[in-house]
């Protein structure tokens, strides 16, 4: 049946893609993205009032807003802009920052299903990189199993992939023994691999082999992902809409392969990381620890 169906949905790209040859094909679709963390407060010490503001600040940064433009065979995928909440209750100086590390892109995210290449605009650190790599490639596994999604009926897709095991995080006084051990526990985390299964709805109304962020390589565009503590929902499609984008490969900054920008990031986080633990030693306070 998994096969009938994927060859089925496999012939129905085909077709469209053939018809789509004769025209100016472009859509747009917006995101919304939502991370949940987990976070020990219990020996923070913090007034629970101050807590819950904490938490609140921290979910306006764990969800977000993305524009997608997307044409038969390349795509860019970008972070709605934020009002910035340094300077509201709990920012400025004494405020918590979440820093999003990893594969996203900052700026303009850039993919081309046809050549199986990307280019991501990031901003770190006070620098501008070009991160240009293959694209991930993905094994699905076809489901079954169907639901709508808007207007859209999907089908259901999964995959596993692997990644950095994280530590559990905590925020708040410890002993130094409680500290050392924490540090040895992330130490020992540092090269250990997890898998995570990743589900991706589809829709074959839209055979674009194309999807929000890193996902893509399905017989339609991916309009729903669940991965680990991300979900990733489309809440608005509009195709061919009457102002075209241009969608075109994004050109400024230092380029590196992904493999480099993480080896980047991955450093210049550890010598923050100590700096901030050797003043927090310093002044015996608590801290965020992840």
């Amino acid at each position: 049946m998994k096969n009938y169906l994927l060859k089925i949905s496999t012939l129905i790209l085909l077709l469209f893609t053939i018809s789509l040859n004769a025209q100016d094909f472009q859509g747009k679709a917006t995101y919304f993205s939502k991370t949940t963390l987990d976070i020990d407060f219990s020996a923070s010490g913090i007034p629970a009032d101050r807590v819950k503001m904490m938490k609140e600040r921290m979910k306006s940064n764990l969800e977000k807003t993305y524009q997608f433009t997307f044409n038969k065979t390349a795509s860019l995928y970008k972070q709605e802009a934020q009002l910035n909440q340094a300077s509201g209750p709990g920012g400025g100086r004494g405020g918590m920052r979440m820093m999003m590390m990893g594969g996203g892109a900052s700026g303009n995210y850039y993919k081309n299903i046809q050549t199986k290449k990307s280019t991501k605009e990031n901003e770190f650190s006070g620098k501008n990189f070009l991160v240009k790599d293959d694209l991930v490639t993905y094994n699905w596994q076809m489901e079954q199993e169907t639901k709508m999604i808007g207007n859209y009926l999907c089908f259901k897709a999964t995959t596993t992939i692997e990644r950095q095991a994280r530590p559990e995080m905590k925020f708040g006084r410890r002993s130094p023994e409680e500290r050392e051990a924490e540090e040895k526990k992330a130490k020992e985390l540092e090269n250990v691999m997890e898998v995570i299964t990743v589900t991706a709805w589809y829709t074959l109304d839209i055979p674009v082999s194309n999807g929000p962020g890193d996902y893509w390589g399905l017989p339609g565009l991916i309009l729903e992902v669940d991965a680990g503590e991300t979900k990733i929902l489309c809440t608005k499609i509009v195709l061919n809409p009457k102002e075209q984008v241009t969608i075109s490969e994004p050109t400024k900054g230092k380029e590196v392969t992904q493999k480099e920008y993480d080896t980047i990031v991955e450093e210049k986080t550890k010598e923050m990381r100590e700096r901030f633990q050797n003043e927090r030693q310093k002044s015996g306070r608590g801290g965020f620890r992840g």
